[in-house]
């Protein structure tokens, strides 16, 4: 009898705890709809694992696709991301989340001043190319997350040179030539560890600007190869899977994904994660806040990804000190 009352209380109480939560559903009963905006190499939705750790976040927060959510899921080519961007405001969808690319960004920017954009982790500092006032303040339609990928090129030179503290000359390549703020902190740091830095922009539509670059690499006779983000690198990622293999060259990426397709080192936030918490700002959204009114969040964690596998045809070794930072071995 005592266990039968026990258990019928924590019944009642979990009842009275739930309550509040099926009230409002049933309350509202309202379908949210919201637009993602990704690039055109990203993949369809089932494979794209930045919009399912998204989706997976929305999940956590009560949000459902096919029940109470609706995403318009869109990858345009490059000529037609405006474009896109503009047919996602026609719809009217309640939020707008966009993947890192600041191409992409300004075009939802461009699109509507009205409809909340949530970047999922921007590669630039929003606040110096002008996407949003300050970090604390962001004004206007736009908040949502940075992973610092250009401001951590500093630590993937220490990291490169803790790795192999012979090399003496390192070429970076640059997804678009604005990052002057991260060149100036890349050179200082390279000065204090005795590299010479060989500095490369690649913005081409094609391999040939890439081809260019690697000529170059060739010939100052860079020891080591640092690259930043961009969906016009990712695309051609076998290119330099081939060149730093032929080459023997030790190479550290922004992101994870290099590393997983046979890259050999990355440093940089944890994507997935900043993806999850996209969905943190479209829920304060959903519920009434003023994209204003939520400050750009910055990432605390990071990940350091070795493939040894690599190191081994490249014919290098990892040092054990730097194996232990890493959060992710590849063997």
């Amino acid at each position: 009898m005592r266990l039968r009352t026990i258990g019928l209380i924590s019944t009642l109480v979990l009842g009275l705890l739930a309550w509040p939560l099926l009230a409002e559903a049933q309350q509202t009963g309202k379908v949210y709809r919201i637009g993602y905006l990704t690039t055109s190499g990203a993949g369809s939705p089932a494979t794209n694992s930045m919009y399912i750790a998204l989706l997976q976040g929305l999940r956590e927060l009560g949000y459902v696709e096919g029940q109470n959510l609706v995403i318009e899921y869109r990858s345009p080519k490059r000529k037609h991301r405006l474009k896109t961007a503009a047919e996602l405001a026609r719809l009217k969808v309640d939020v707008i989340v966009t993947s890192p690319a600041p191409p992409l960004i300004r075009a939802a920017q461009r699109a509507t001043r009205t409809i909340p954009i949530v970047m999922a982790g921007v590669h630039v500092d929003p606040v110096e190319v002008g996407i949003v006032v300050s970090l604390a303040r962001p004004g206007g339609n736009i908040t949502g997350l940075t992973n610092l990928a250009s401001k951590l090129h500093a630590k993937r030179l220490e990291l490169l040179k803790e790795a192999f503290p012979q090399i003496s000359r390192v070429a970076i390549l640059w997804p678009r030539p604005q990052q002057k703020h991260a060149m100036k902190e890349v050179e200082a740091v390279g000065q204090a560890l005795g590299i010479q830095i060989q500095s490369l922009v690649v913005t081409g539509r094609h391999s040939v600007s890439l081809e260019s670059a690697f000529s170059a690499i060739t010939r100052e006779r860079s020891e080591g190869l640092l690259i930043g983000p961009s969906s016009f690198i990712n695309r051609y990622r076998a290119y330099f899977r081939e060149f730093t293999a032929k080459r023997g060259l030790p190479t550290i990426y922004s992101q994870s994904r290099f590393v997983d397709a046979g890259g050999l080192m990355s440093y940089g936030a944890d994507r997935k994660h900043l993806f999850r918490r996209a969905a943190t700002y479209v829920d304060k959204i959903l519920r009434g806040t003023k994209p204003a009114d939520l400050p750009v969040e910055q990432p605390t964690k990071f990940d350091l990804v070795i493939n040894l596998k690599t190191a081994k045809q490249l014919g290098i070794t990892i040092p054990p000190n730097v194996l232990y930072q890493a959060t992710k071995v590849i063997k």
